[in-house]
């Protein structure tokens, strides 16, 4: 239930990154910004402290990094592209996964995961070779999965460990410090008109801190909890269907893409519910080789 919800959250950030006009790495350091913030209160609010050392905070803030590269690459794909393309390429992180997971954790490859996150690499392949004007954005959405799958992975070993209230107020300010040191840079080679954001910036910037940052990867992090990473992964496989879904009504995207993006999807969608069967059928299955 709890992972449901994150991923109907999920399917929002798509539509924040459409409707706030600041470039990518702005947007990104004020999402991070403001989710430490947010954070900051209800850990007081709720009398949560962590008793870690320095070196603690500091691993768990650089598994932060992670998380804050996915998102300017992710906003970077919605922004060269659209919301449709940007989220469908989120797909991948199912597959990256299932391959990261078993050289990080040191366990073998599982031949079911493979198989079924190549359904999804196949689909994204089509709308690849088939419309040549989303290419940039297709690329930029992948190295987006490529992050978000080893946030994942890394992430499953913390919240073992730790309170996830906790891991993600740190994680927020790893992301924000981080970014803020590379943000001079990037800002010289992709300038903006803005630097602060105008009133209607700041008003989706706070809801997508609040709800789909804060909110959201707490309900995340706890599904890790009792959830394997892979199937973490390839349940969010569901949130471009929301996100699609959202950008075809608000944002008329469906007279955007053509045939071969649906064909696509329908290979996305298959490897969730391929997955979501194998998975109640035999939960053994997950752990084929």
């Amino acid at each position: 239930m709890l992972l449901h919800i994150a991923v109907l959250l999920a399917g929002f950030t798509g539509v924040f990154g459409k409707l706030i006009s600041l470039n990518e790495g702005l947007l990104v350091w004020y999402r991070v910004f403001f989710s430490a913030i947010i954070l900051f209160f209800v850990l007081k609010f709720l009398k949560k402290s962590f008793n870690g050392g320095f070196r603690e905070k500091l691993n768990i803030g650089k598994i932060g990094l992670l998380i804050t590269i996915h998102w300017v690459f992710f906003y970077a794909s919605i922004k060269y592209s659209n919301i449709s393309v940007g989220v469908v390429c989120y797909c991948l992180t199912s597959l990256f996964t299932a391959i990261f997971e078993p050289m990080i954790n040191k366990k073998r490859f599982s031949v079911l995961q493979l198989l079924l996150s190549a359904l999804t690499l196949f689909g994204i392949s089509l709308i690849f070779h088939f419309d040549s004007s989303y290419q940039l954005g297709i690329v930029l959405g992948i190295i987006s999965s490529a992050f978000a799958a080893l946030y994942t992975v890394f992430n499953e070993r913390l919240v073992k460990r730790y309170d996830c209230i906790v891991i993600n107020y740190y994680q927020m300010i790893g992301g924000t410090l981080g970014l803020a040191a590379v943000l001079p840079v990037y800002l010289y080679y992709f300038p903006t008109a803005n630097l602060v954001p105008g009133m209607s910036d700041l008003v989706y910037l706070l809801l997508l801190a609040a709800f789909c940052t804060v909110i959201l990867y707490v309900l995340f992090a706890e599904s890790l909890k009792s959830i394997p990473a892979f199937t973490v992964n390839l349940s969010f496989n569901l949130e471009p269907i929301y996100a699609v879904i959202m950008a075809f009504i608000f944002f008329n995207e469906g007279k955007e893409v053509n045939y071969a993006f649906y064909i696509g999807c329908s290979f996305v969608v298959a490897s969730v519910l391929l997955q979501t069967f194998f998975s109640k059928k035999n939960p053994d299955l997950e752990r084929l080789t």
